[in-house]
């Protein structure tokens, strides 16, 4: 493998620092980092350059994602990774593949794991590594390995509701709470709200959002109303894969406003990610 070769990789590698760490810019500069080590690593003496790679990018990312905590430990109210937006519609089976790893739900949850049990959760559970070589590249012994990715399953598992929901049934739900949140129409917005629906926002302390997870359909319907009473004619929806699944784009006189991603069980919505924080938003491509 050549470090042209990099490229061939670097999807693959995207995805575990993306995972890990939750944003596209410290994934995308993590990455930064593994190429220069590979581009001064001595090439002859790597008899598996891929296993390399993902120890490379593995490690620093729990180096990263150590300084992360600590900062997002000061971080005003919930703090939500960067949404990956998708416009064009995705194959079927695109889409069930990205949603399987890559929901808003799963690296909320994700974000509550240490460190070295996220990696091993990932490598494990989504990147179907063996418990040998996930012990290599977190220099650990394969049973401590093992405790790791249980602990995290457990926990992922405790706290993930998940529901079998095709796609098709996911987008008329989003199409619904999109319709009734910009008519403001409450009714509509509680019937389409599991009675114990919950909202997580991300403003980032850089506009206006809930600095808790909000909770109830009752409460979460009049937060719309109220929203509708005040900017209705100024806000329109737009449709867009968010992290795999179907979710919508707010704007606010044209402007990207929030990226709302959903979790549903095909007949009612049980959670809502609404990611607000405009550095989140910035790099979003909307053509």
């Amino acid at each position: 493998m050549t470090i042209d070769s990099f490229s061939q990789l670097r999807s693959r590698l995207f995805g575990i620092a993306y995972r890990m760490l939750g944003t596209k810019v410290d994934a995308e500069d993590a990455l930064q980092d593994v190429y220069l080590r590979w581009h001064n690593a001595d090439k002859a003496q790597l008899q598996m350059p891929e296993a390399w790679l993902v120890t490379v990018t593995t490690r620093l990312c729990i180096d990263r994602l150590r300084i992360a905590k600590i900062e997002r430990a000061a971080y005003t109210g919930p703090w939500l990774p960067e949404p990956l937006v998708e416009l064009e519609q995705a194959s079927p089976e695109t889409t069930v593949e990205l949603a399987s790893d890559l929901s808003m739900a799963l690296l909320n949850v994700l974000e509550r794991l240490a460190p070295e049990e996220r990696a091993a959760f990932l490598l494990r559970e989504i990147f179907d590594i063996d418990y040998h070589e996930i012990a290599r590249v977190l220099d650990k012994n394969e049973t401590a390995c093992r405790q790791l990715v249980h602990r995290a399953k457990t926990r992922v598992r405790d706290e993930r509701p998940r529901f079998e929901v095709t796609p098709a049934a996911h987008s008329r739900l989003v199409e619904k709470f999109a319709a009734a949140s910009r008519a403001g129409n409450t009714e509509q917005l509680v019937a389409l709200l599991a009675p114990d629906a919950i909202m997580v926002s991300d403003g980032g302390g850089k506009v206006i959002a809930a600095l808790r997870v909000l909770h109830g359909a009752a409460r979460l319907g009049r937060l719309f109303e109220k929203i509708a009473q005040n900017f209705s004619a100024r806000i329109t929806f737009k449709p867009a894969l968010i992290n795999g699944e179907p979710g919508t784009l707010r704007f606010v006189d044209g402007q990207l406003d929030t990226v709302y991603a959903f979790v549903t069980d095909g007949e009612h919505i049980h959670e809502i990610y609404a990611v607000r924080n405009p550095d989140k938003l910035r790099s979003i491509a909307l053509h």
